[in-house]
């Protein structure tokens, strides 16, 4: 499990897979959202735009992501 520290009150999704070298780019990680590969906190998201906050759990493939 990995934390990611944000410095705002929100980071946004694609924003987050690109920043953490889960996605190479921005249209791979609208790929990933759009195939249904990321959870968040337990439930697939499909809001390549949603606003991440701190406490939100992150979830590709093996990887996770906690929002702090």
């Amino acid at each position: 499990m990995e934390t990611f520290k944000i410095t705002g009150e929100n980071i946004e999704l694609i924003a987050l897979l690109k920043a953490t070298g889960i996605a190479e780019t921005g249209g791979h990680a609208k790929y990933l959202v759009d195939e249904g590969e990321v959870t968040r906190n337990g439930e697939i998201e499909t809001r390549k735009r949603a606003k991440l906050i701190p406490g939100d759990v992150i979830r590709v493939f093996d990887n996770e992501i906690t929002i702090a």
